[in-house]
Parts: structure tokens; sequence; C-alpha cells
């Protein structure tokens, strides 16, 4: 387990993600590459959202159980390293359940609908009006999975900021409520006048919406146009190949590379930009560069960037890498806990319902 005087000191990071499948390239550019990057500077927990993944497939827990380790895989591959960072399975954070319900009674229920974040999934997963009272409820949940670690950044997606400035709603309601603090305090001063809770800010990735291979919607598993961090070199190769590039041209044509969505992947991915900025140019003079010329370059810049990523993951496969990542997430989970309880009982003691304190036993 990590040590806990390791992270004394250090500024908290906590993002995560729902086990609904594998990871992809808008994963990596929104937040996952930067939470590696934050792991030697920050005290960093990884949150493993597996209760979420319920509110719309209660029906299939071995599927959810398989996407959590699948998930842990592949941050494993990203670059997380749990000797440096804490992997926190949700479910197994009894404070986090229990700050949910303290949460709810701070923030009313058509405030919790008008969450753009949550609007756009209902839209998306078709769920009309058939979806669970779990459903909603997980966008209050969210809160309390941030909040019960108390961090100053939680690094997301463009699209997950909606809930982000929830997540700070309600931590500055709680902290008026019952800790005084004054309505009118800015957000860095909630802690020095006594507040619970800090005022967490939200770090979006260096690419907000990363289209995907369809050239219109934003990358997602759903709608079967991802680049998964675990694809082989033939499935990147035939994933790019496939893109439309938004005109119909020879290379000695003319063309507009802002519409054309290769060219969002050559900005993103490929490292050398003075490349990138000649690849640019002659597309839009028409001098000879085909777009089977810009996708050759990159799918490999893609593969240059995922084939650390394979090697890396390629040890935790079959049984007994399944073993070694569950350890992993028992020995954060355990970690985790001991931050969770203290963020509660000081939440409840705020509250009067200190009463006395409880000890967890975790194994």
């Amino acid at each position: 387990m990590n040590d806990t005087t390791e992270h004394i000191g250090r500024n908290r990071v906590l993002t995560g993600d729902t086990p609904t499948g594998r990871l992809h390239l808008g994963h990596w550019v929104g937040s996952i590459e930067q939470r590696v990057a934050m792991q030697d500077d920050y005290d960093c927990f990884f949150l493993l959202a597996n209760m979420h993944a319920f509110t719309t497939r209660a029906d299939k827990p071995d599927d959810i159980r398989r996407d959590t380790i699948e998930i842990v895989k592949d941050w494993l591959a990203a670059g997380i390293d749990p000797a440096r960072s804490t992997i926190v399975l949700q479910t197994e954070v009894p404070a986090i359940a229990e700050l949910s319900w303290y949460f709810s009674m701070l923030i009313p229920f058509n405030r919790v609908m008008r969450n753009p974040t949550l609007k756009t999934e209902i839209e998306t997963k078709g769920l009309g009006d058939k979806y669970s009272f779990g459903f909603p409820m997980y966008a209050v949940g969210q809160c309390a999975d941030i909040l019960a670690f108390r961090p100053e950044y939680v690094p997301v997606g463009e699209d997950q900021v909606a809930h982000i400035e929830m997540c700070r709603e309600v931590a500055r309601r709680f902290d008026q409520i019952y800790c005084g603090v004054d309505p009118h305090a800015e957000d860095e001063q909630y802690e020095s006048q006594g507040g619970t809770f800090p005022i967490p800010k939200a770090l979006v990735g260096r690419v907000g919406r990363l289209l995907g291979t369809d050239g219109s919607n934003k990358m997602s598993k759903s709608l079967n146009n991802a680049i998964f961090l675990s694809d082989s070199p033939k499935q990147v190769k035939k994933k790019v190949n496939s893109m439309y590039p938004g005109q119909s041209r020879e290379p000695d044509q003319p063309g507009d590379p802002e519409i054309n969505p290769v060219f969002q992947y050559a900005d993103v991915f490929i490292k050398d930009k003075e490349f990138v900025a000649e690849l640019r140019e002659r597309y839009r003079a028409g001098d000879n560069l085909g777009d089977g010329h810009v996708k050759a370059h990159v799918i490999e810049a893609i593969n240059e960037l995922l084939e650390p990523m394979r090697r890396r993951r390629a040890e935790f496969e079959g049984p007994s890498g399944d073993d070694a990542v569950i350890e992993i997430i028992r020995d954060g989970t355990a970690r985790a806990n001991e931050t969770a309880e203290r963020t509660l009982h000081d939440a409840k003691q705020a509250m009067r319902l200190d009463f006395g304190e409880r000890t967890l036993r975790w194994k």
C-alpha cells in the first residue's frame, strides 16, 4: 500500500472513469495524459466509478466487473503508476455513498436535471424518460466522488466541466451552511474561513473535443468511431484510412485542411509542428499531397504513441494479469478509505452528527 507520508504537503488531484468500455484517444488527450504528467508533483487519486456504471447497466454486473479491470489495464498501460498514485474502487469507499446522501439535500432536483452533461447523456444514450431514479443521482454522486478526497484540481474532458461546476456549488453550499463561511468569500478563502471542503478547479486537457473516425462526432465507443489505446497497429491503420477527408479532391487540387478531420489528428499527434504546418500549406495549395499521404503520417504518429502502451498492457494480460490488477485496486482502495473516512468524519462533525467515530476494516 502507498505510504501516506509520501503525499503530505502535496496538492491533491482526483479524477476517474466510469467502466463502460476500453479507453480511447479522446480520453488520452482530454484527461489521461494530464494525469500521467501530474503524478510526480501532486497527490493523485484515480477513481473507478463502477457504482455509476450501474445507473445504465444494472443488469450487466459481469460486464461492469470486466470493464473495471480493463480500464485499470488501460491506466497502467498509459503510465499511471500505483507506486506514485492511488487507484480507488468507488464501491468499496462507503464514505462516498454516505456523502452522496448528504449532498443530495443541498441541491434542488431541477438544478441536477439542468446539468447539460446529464441532458446530453440522456439524449445520446436514448434513455428518453425510461432512465432509473439512480441515473440523475449519479450527478450528485460525482460530487461526492470528488469532495470525499478534497482535491484542488480535477482533470477532465471538456464535456465534464458542467459536473465540476455543480460540485463546486455543493462545496460552497455545505461550507456556508455548516461551517459558517461567508457567502461572499472568494473560492480560495473557503478553507481559511473554516470550510470543510476546498472549492475544486476543473483542468481540461489540451484537446477538449477530439473528433471520432466518423469525422463529425466526438470520439465515443458507443458511436463506434473510436481508436482505442489498446488497438493494434493494423486496427489503427484501418480506422484512420476509413476517415472521410470532408471533400473530394485529387492530390494536385487545392484542399481545405480546416474541414478535413485528419488534420486535427495531425495537429494533435504529430510532434513536429513545423512539418504539420508544411503539410497544411501543401494540402491547401494542391502541391501533390493526397489524403492518403496525410493519413500515413497520422497513422505513424498514433502508433508511435501507442506502442509503449501496448507493451505495458501486455504485462497484465491473462488470468495472472487480472489478479495483479485486483491487488493494485485493493492496495489503493485501502489508502483511499483512510482519506475518505477522515473527510466524512469532518463533514459529520460540521453537521453536528459527531456522536462517535467509526473504524473501517478493509482487507
